[in-house]
């Protein structure tokens, strides 16, 4: 006896309830009736001989089983994208909609310079960018809601593929009237006991500027954690702390004539590694070389603090 399968549509309605947890939201992202797309649910349900949604007034879950069908959907979309594009890509080159994720410490002083550039070279290629918190980036690239992101690296992942971009230089800020403000630079071991803040956890910044406190004998005020970089900037600016700022931020944000300094530290460069991100079995490698190629031409063009690699 021959056995149906579930079709890629229903695959695509099911991972969408999935993500919406809510049949009239799935069915809008879907553009189909809430009717159908809980019969098409249902026929999956079916055709596979097993519950994969839990349904009551308060909402929709994912049975265990229905978690791991809708995981390895993902990935069959995912492949079946991957054909796609990789098909259009080496038809057309770098043409269509790719979904670029970007953290906000970096993405807002960076894209609209190279948003610019990709237009002017390549006016069929639609960027689509969404800015989220770093960890969170990374958890919605494997499940497939970026195509690829920009992002301080370590990113680890067996299915993951990294192209380093640049190094950038990271300047400890302080307020103007700071007793050190008037010097050039600042040594490490003027560091020794300083109060420095640090952002959330949710950005790889909290971690580097843990590491360099405890190298440098600095205290972190995890009472006063920055939710943005013009958070940390204003509570340094009123004389709560110091903390390091990235260059890009800086070169953008930071008038000559502020209520804060920055300043570089003596003997030492401190930097952050950006790179590129995106998925092991996407199909449109070459055009996220391009894009990772575009980057690095902006990054050298526009920024002459940036380190530029690979």
């Amino acid at each position: 006896m021959t056995r149906h399968s579930p079709t890629l549509k229903q695959l695509r309605y099911l991972v969408a309830l999935d993500e919406d947890r809510h049949y009239r939201r799935a069915a809008e992202r879907c553009n189909i009736s809430q009717p159908s797309l809980s019969a098409q649910v249902q026929n999956i349900e079916e055709i596979l001989g097993v519950q994969l949604v839990e349904r009551s007034r308060s909402g929709v879950a994912m049975t265990p089983t229905g978690r791991e069908v809708v995981d390895r959907a993902r990935r069959v979309l995912d492949e079946v994208q991957g054909i796609v594009d990789f098909a259009a890509g080496a038809q057309h080159g770098l043409v269509g909609t790719i979904r670029l994720g970007a953290k906000p410490t970096l993405g807002p002083y960076l894209l609209p310079h190279v948003v610019a550039h990709l237009h002017r070279q390549y006016p069929e290629l639609k960027l689509y960018v969404r800015e989220g918190a770093p960890r969170e980036l990374e958890y919605e690239l494997a499940r497939g809601l970026h195509d690829v992101i920009l992002a301080q690296l370590p990113v680890t992942g067996a299915e993951l593929v990294t192209q380093r971009l640049f190094r950038e230089p990271l300047y400890l800020a302080m307020a103007s009237d700071h007793p050190y403000a008037g010097r050039d630079q600042i040594a490490t071991t003027d560091l020794l006991g300083m109060k420095v803040l640090s952002p959330t956890a949710k950005f790889h910044l909290h971690d580097q500027i843990g590491a360099l406190c405890q190298e440098f004998g600095a205290t972190v005020l995890r009472d006063y954690e920055g939710t943005s970089l013009d958070a940390l900037r204003q509570m340094v600016g009123m004389g709560m702390g110091v903390t390091f700022l990235p260059a890009l931020y800086v070169h953008s944000e930071v008038p000559k004539r502020s209520e804060i300094v920055v300043k570089p530290l003596k003997g030492r460069t401190i930097t952050r590694s950006i790179g590129l991100v995106w998925r092991k079995s996407a199909g449109r490698v070459g055009a996220y070389t391009q894009i990772a190629d575009a980057i690095r031409d902006v990054a050298a063009r526009t920024f002459k603090t940036l380190i530029i690699e690979g």
